[in-house]
């Protein structure tokens, strides 16, 4: 009977051309990835060693804890592209690339943490978007990883295909609400990218004139980070669908 799903659904709509279905689920990949796509790239442009740049994204984390008087903040290195702060530590977190390395994207990106550091020491409110905000959008799209996943198994219950049909409409819906969730820090990556980092790196010499463009391509990548991560996590979703499709 769950065969017949696809015939159920599409039964008096206008047929569409293969190829028309294939450009759509292209250009929504292409939304759903294309941001992290371009954010990797950025990073990976500017990662080039320079000699001229006094240190490496770890010391320069650790010399602005010393200068802006953020006592009790560590510097540690992490993970390769799990470059954060924890508040709960409290630490600058750098990959080892970033923590090491003397390139723009190292400088940028520990300044772009350092900036969140700033935003929790001076209990800054737009801090408290991520803390308020990240939680509620991560259980958002388990649930709706979940509801998908339980889709075939309630169908079996309800033996209808309605009871496929309205969990994976329900999961994808609250996969998508999670991921506009991430939205909402946007202000806080911003502040820490635009109103923290680049005022740091320009106004203390840390990079010269003509690496200012560079580096605000930088921050702003890093702004975005959680949102395009919150994006490409919608495949999660949409891997189950052609599965689910065929049943």
């Amino acid at each position: 009977m769950y065969s017949l799903l696809p015939l159920a659904l599409y039964r008096g709509y206008p047929k569409i051309p293969p190829m028309h279905i294939v450009l759509l689920i292209t250009l929504l990949i292409a939304l759903i990835v294309g941001p992290q796509l371009w954010i990797r790239w950025v990073f990976f442009r500017y990662r080039a060693e320079l000699p001229d740049i006094p240190g490496t994204g770890g010391e320069l984390a650790e010399h602005l804890i010393q200068r802006f008087d953020l006592e009790g903040i560590t510097v540690e290195e992490t993970a390769p592209d799990r470059d954060h702060f924890d508040g709960s530590a409290p630490a600058v977190r750098l990959s080892p690339r970033n923590y090491k390395g003397k390139s723009l994207t190292a400088v940028a990106v520990a300044a772009h943490e350092v900036g969140h550091a700033i935003q929790w020491h001076r209990k800054e409110s737009v801090f408290k978007l991520r803390s308020k905000y990240i939680p509620l959008a991560q259980k958002l799209q388990r649930a709706g990883i979940l509801m998908v996943s339980l889709s075939p198994l309630i169908a079996v219950i309800t033996r209808n295909p309605v009871g496929l049909a309205l969990p994976v409409a329900g999961g994808v819906i609250a996969a998508l609400c999670g991921a506009a969730t991430y939205l909402i820090v946007l202000p806080e990556e911003w502040d820490a990218s635009f109103n923290k980092a680049l005022p740091i790196l320009i106004e203390g010499d840390y990079i010269t004139a003509q690496q200012a463009p560079a580096a605000r391509r930088i921050l702003r990548a890093a702004a975005f980070t959680y949102a395009a991560g919150a994006l490409a996590s919608l495949l999660q979703v949409w891997r189950w669908l052609p599965l689910l499709l065929r049943r």
